[in-house]
């Protein structure tokens, strides 16, 4: 025991709790002086009135929403708008073709007439904030919880929304101790304006993927337009650009080390006040479930893409998606283990517990706490890995698969008898969704994927499987690839031609083996699985949601800031360096030497067009060379990102961009878990690079001409 204690207090002597300097998510609306003081110190020279201001046109009204999962900003009065590559890539991609190559070749508008219409692409634009915590947790007990709450969520909504054409949303904070509202107006009507060719916006592709150094030209260029009397609207060729209420000026003077950084975006999620089970989980169970699955797709995905060119231009998208998370995970997994992540939580709730039993009216409300979150994992750990591979490698596996869940609606109207002429107007409006999927669809590639991943299944999970799953896999010893091979060349799914003929007169799916196996998946989910996943959220959310409570109680002289949650936020650090292991030691900036120095002719990942090998050779950097005569790529800060704040502008003290957000850095990829103060970047692309692609590269001037630019 007493070498237990001395291993718990050398951790509370090595791991310091406290909130370090940048890290926070703020909410804008409400800086604390605490935070505003340290923004000051930093450098920012904007009051808290400028940055986000209800009433006036503020630094807030030129970030939006973009689509459902990134970030973007405003950078001119007439509705320009900045993401990231990665971000605007599926849009692109669907504009794309063998003969309009715009994911390998790039997109440059040279006038706005050329600028092309996004199908299903939006924005949104943050317009009210109101807390309505003591509206929704009105009449709230113990038992009722949930209900109560939902019930209490739905008729607010109703009576702020009316007849008004916005977006509500009510979202929890500090694990649903407070709810707050925010009211969106959406832009429906955007265009793309550019797009820089595969060798400077996927430049380094996975290879380089969360990791510094990188020198990644990550950005997208779209319009916002709205109707001619300035309001949302849906695409019309009446429409008009967007009269910016704010926009942000770019300047190009350049970053130094200890420079100003803020970073206003939508971060999706984190989880920084969780308990040691839930990074013993991540570790040991879904991080891995999801790694061999995805590692799995991927290497199909890869020997397709690389051997036909329009089976490329189809998966890009796709492929970056799958990609993405996939090595988030696997730096993610390493990183807690590195950063001893399971071991600071493990403090965290010592201090808390010795904190909890020093006094009884304490140990009354929290004493049973970790009872209920130990329920809660003893249930998750027996179904999280599986529950993985049912999302992973089951309906999100093959795309087919995934393809045919959205027929279920239509068969259980044959199988119920619906009214004919019902059914026939479904299949009407399923002739479109049809549409789409098989513009990027290639039946070879799907097989191979879906082959590969059931194997896995099988394979690797020996509990709440599927009951096909089991039978063919033991049939077959293992092997899907005979059943495959037959249900592709039985199902109507995985041929355009075979569902249109099915569409005009459909009848029951219960025998299409590509369905069946789709149900009999779903069916393990929701009849087994979920209602355990359930069980498990009645045993701990509540002790959660009070440990939150707790902490917040225990250390109340601390400044705590909100999970992300994709709602707007704030983050302020400086433009630093960082040592990455013993003796590597980083610089915060890279030029287009590094660019050069990575080139491999031919590489999907590291090709690089002629025309910037050109410029290169030439040194023509025109005003957006440094002092040396470089041209600077990207650079590192130590502001607090997450996914979702893909786009987001690095802003300096003056309110202008400097930068635009990209990705974080492999040494810190626990950092959605535990901020890494000594080691957590967030990557970003240079402002003078972006401009140089524009002018030089896309010989856009008329972009250029659009922009306020400070030299």
């Amino acid at each position: 025991m007493k070498k237990y204690l001395l291993s718990i207090f050398m951790f509370l002597a090595v791991f310091n709790t406290q909130l370090k300097a940048d890290e926070g998510m703020w909410l804008p609306y409400n800086l604390s002086n605490q935070s505003l003081y340290e923004m000051q110190q930093l450098g920012c020279q904007l009051t808290a009135e400028q940055i986000f201001n209800l009433n006036q046109p503020s630094v807030k009204d030129a970030i939006v929403q973009f689509a459902n999962g990134c970030t973007g900003e405003l950078i001119s009065p007439k509705g320009l708008l900045l993401t990231n590559h990665h971000c605007g890539l599926g849009y692109v991609q669907a504009l794309a073709s063998v003969e309009h190559d715009y994911l390998t070749d790039g997109f440059w508008a040279l006038d706005m007439k050329e600028e092309l219409p996004c199908e299903g692409l939006y924005v949104s634009f943050l317009a009210n904030v109101e807390d309505v915590t003591d509206k929704v947790l009105a009449n709230v007990t113990k038992e009722n919880r949930e209900e109560v709450i939902n019930a209490n969520i739905k008729a607010l909504k109703e009576e702020i929304k009316g007849d008004r054409d916005v977006r509500i949303e009510i979202v929890p904070f500090y694990s649903g101790n407070q709810y707050i509202m925010f009211e969106y107006d959406v832009y429906r009507d955007v265009r793309l304006a550019a797009c820089p060719p595969w060798g400077i916006g996927k430049y380094g592709a996975d290879t380089d993927n969360w990791t510094w150094p990188r020198h990644k030209g990550d950005f997208c260029i779209f319009r916002v337009y709205t109707s001619p009397d300035g309001k949302p609207a849906k695409y019309s060729e009446e429409n008009v650009p967007m009269q910016s209420k704010h926009y942000l000026p770019i300047n190009i003077k350049g970053v130094e080390q200890g420079d100003y950084a803020m970073i206003m975006g939508y971060p999706g999620s984190t989880d920084r006040y969780s308990t040691s089970r839930t990074i013993s989980n991540i570790i040991n169970e879904e991080g891995p479930a999801i790694i061999e699955c995805r590692t799995t797709k991927l290497n199909e995905y890869r020997k397709h893409m690389d051997a036909d060119q329009e089976v490329f231009i189809k998966y890009a998208s796709k492929q970056a998606s799958v990609s993405n998370y996939w090595k988030y995970y696997i730096g993610q997994v390493k990183q807690l283990q590195r950063n001893r992540v399971h071991d600071k939580r493990l403090v965290q709730e010592y201090q808390f517990g010795a904190w909890v039993f020093s006094n009884e009216s304490r140990k009354a409300e929290y004493g049973d706490i970790f009872e209920g979150v130990e329920a809660k994992w003893d249930i998750l750990d027996d179904i999280n890995k599986p529950m993985t591979y049912l999302r992973e490698a089951g309906w999100n596996g093959g795309e087919a698969i995934s393809f045919s869940r959205r027929f279920m609606r239509l068969n259980n109207m044959i199988n119920d008898k619906a009214d004919k002429e019902e059914i026939a107007a479904t299949a009407e409006k399923m002739k479109t969704s049809a549409e789409s999927f098989y513009k990027d669809y290639d039946m070879a590639l799907d097989k191979d994927v879906t082959i590969a991943l059931l194997n896995l299944f099988y394979n690797n999970i020996d509990r709440y499987v599927p009951s096909m799953i089991t039978e063919i896999g033991t049939e077959n010893n293992g092997d899907f690839t005979a059943w495959v091979n037959d249900a592709f060349e039985k199902s109507v799914f995985v041929d355009q031609a075979r569902l249109e003929q099915w569409l005009a007169n459909p009848k029951k799916l219960d025998k299409d083996p590509i369905f069946a196996l789709t149900m009999n998946i779903i069916e393990m989910y929701n009849d087994v699985v979920l209602p355990k996943y359930f069980a498990a959220a009645e045993a701990g959310d509540e002790a959660e949601r009070l440990y939150m409570k707790g902490l917040m109680e225990m250390q109340s002289d601390r400044n705590f800031y909100p999970d992300a949650n994709f709602t707007m936020r704030l983050t302020y650090g400086s433009v630093e360096p960082y040592k990455g292991a013993d003796a590597v030691n980083y610089n915060y900036v890279t030029t287009m030497d590094g660019v050069m120095a990575k080139y491999k002719p031919g590489n999907w990942e590291f090709d690089i067009p002629q025309d910037v090998r050109d410029l290169y050779e030439a040194r023509d950097y025109g005003r957006y060379a440094d002092e040396n005569g470089d041209l600077i790529v990207n650079f590192i800060t130590t502001n607090d990102i997450t996914g979702g704040n893909s786009g987001s502008p690095v802003i300096n003290g003056k309110g202008e961009l400097i930068g635009l957000a990209f990705d974080g850095n492999w040494e810190a990829m626990s950092g959605d878990l535990s901020f890494e103060q000594k080691v957590q970047r967030t990557i970003c692309m240079d402002a003078r690079y972006l401009l140089w692609c524009i002018e030089k590269v896309g010989k856009a001037q008329n972009l250029i001409d659009e922009l306020t630019i400070i030299e």
